[in-house]
């Protein structure tokens, strides 16, 4: 029977869900794999006014140094999250000749060259799964199950509140207020949403995605990021017209120049795309490679024992490669020297454009003129008539450069027929 002496740093919502997923299926990994998963030790700053239970033979600590130094422990697991003290944990962790498990999507966004560096200095290992889209294999598929593929296009769902927040607002048609409320009391948004509706816990986990298929560390400001907060019910109903649909997106693509686009913003689908049946608080990865061709990889990317599994998946995965094996696959540090990032401005995309304004003659075309002179084309129109003198008027245009369209904006905004901020959202063919 082999075994694996684990040191966990964090006892939180992830970290007790590992400690059930253990707990839950230890016989069973114990047989198929001949693997003792033991629990050596457990630090958390509050760890004593925590209720544990089956921990009877475990160390329990609030000192994480403690854990990191424990010569027995062959893997440290943090979860606790953030940037500070998690670094310093990794870090001390790698130069005591532990690896390292996390679920820590800021930390690797922000800093994961220089971990991975560290890592192979010190002929260790950090395993991610959970880092993006919890238990979904989305960081083995990407390093291991397709490893030798080019990497065109990257596309996510890997935010399952705002995937939640936006099919919610789809079924039941209830505006973003309610949909978030709902997504609150069911647990699956915190009680300060900002890091999800943002956008930004989305381009945390798009850096780590760019850097696997991509070859590039970038930096989490290098990434257009727009949140869900200005999405209207309306603005469903329009897509559902249009045979469309909303979903928050994380995407990167690489063009023949090795000009990386990355973005995190809402965007318009067509129904007929697999993503198009992502809801709730499922997540997923649609890849563009060659010569494989494309590939989807979904299910429940949020929750305690989502998270978990991937983590358990991690552990079982180092204990199979042996405790001393060479980082090959975990590791990444190398870059493609030749790469850029293409500024937001650069970029050609189709627009959903909304606006609200005055039911009068000749708004459409002072609109029409201002989007003219801008060199944005109109591929339709749409206006809906109310029983009120503020109508919304739909646009979808050709492909124009974003700073083209930002401009034409904001110069419609000043309008005085124009009743509110004007809506753009893009539109992206996958």
């Amino acid at each position: 029977m082999n075994k694996l002496n684990i040191g966990l740093i964090g006892y939180g919502n992830v970290g007790s869900g590992v400690i059930k997923f253990l707990q839950s299926r230890r016989e069973f990994i114990k047989y198929k794999f001949n693997l003792e998963l033991n629990i050596k030790a457990i630090a958390d700053r509050s760890i004593h006014a925590k209720k544990i239970s089956g921990l009877e033979k475990t160390r329990l600590t609030t000192n994480a140094q403690e854990v990191i130094t424990d010569p027995e422990i062959d893997v440290i697991v943090e979860l606790i999250g953030g940037l500070n003290p998690a670094r310093e944990i990794v870090e001390n962790a790698l130069r005591e000749g532990k690896h390292v498990v996390t679920a820590n999507k800021e930390l690797l966004a922000n800093f994961g060259k220089e971990l991975f560096t560290l890592a192979n200095k010190n002929n260790r290992s950090i395993y991610f799964e959970s880092a993006v889209g919890a238990g979904i294999p989305t960081i083995k598929t990407i390093s291991e199950g397709v490893a030798g593929n080019k990497f065109n296009r990257v596309y996510g769902i890997i935010n399952g509140t705002c995937n939640f927040i936006l099919s919610e607002m789809t079924k039941n048609r209830c505006s973003f207020k309610q949909a978030l409320e709902e997504a609150q009391r069911r647990g699956f948004a915190e009680s300060n949403p900002t890091l999800d509706i943002s956008g930004m816990d989305s381009a945390h986990k798009l850096t780590i995605l760019v850097f696997l298929a991509l070859g590039k560390f970038i930096k989490v400001e290098d990434i257009y990021v727009e949140g869900i907060t200005h999405i209207a019910h309306t603005d469903i109903e329009h897509a559902e017209s249009l045979n469309l649909t909303i979903k928050l997106l994380a995407i990167a693509k690489k063009d023949p120049n090795k000009q990386i686009e990355a973005r995190v913003h809402p965007t318009l689908i067509t129904k007929d795309h697999p993503f198009a049946s992502i809801n709730g608080i499922d997540n997923a990865i649609f890849l563009d490679t060659y010569p494989l061709g494309d590939i989807l990889v979904s299910g429940q990317g949020a929750g305690q024992m989502t998270a978990a599994s991937g983590v358990v998946s991690d552990l079982i995965k180092l204990a199979s490669m042996g405790k001393g094996h060479p980082p090959i696959l975990s590791n990444i540090t190398y870059e493609n020297p030749n790469i850029t990032i293409k500024k937001i401005d650069d970029i050609r995309t189709k627009f959903y454009l909304r606006f609200m304004a005055s039911d009068k003659p000749g708004v459409l075309s002072k609109i029409t003129g201002i989007l003219g002179d801008h060199g944005i084309g109109i591929d339709s129109v749409t206006q809906k008539t109310r029983d009120t003198s503020i109508v919304p008027v739909v646009m979808l245009t050709d492909y124009t450069p974003e700073k083209m369209v930002r401009l034409a904006l904001d110069k419609i905004h000043k309008l005085p027929i124009v009743n509110s901020k004007p809506v753009a959202i893009r539109m992206e063919k996958l």
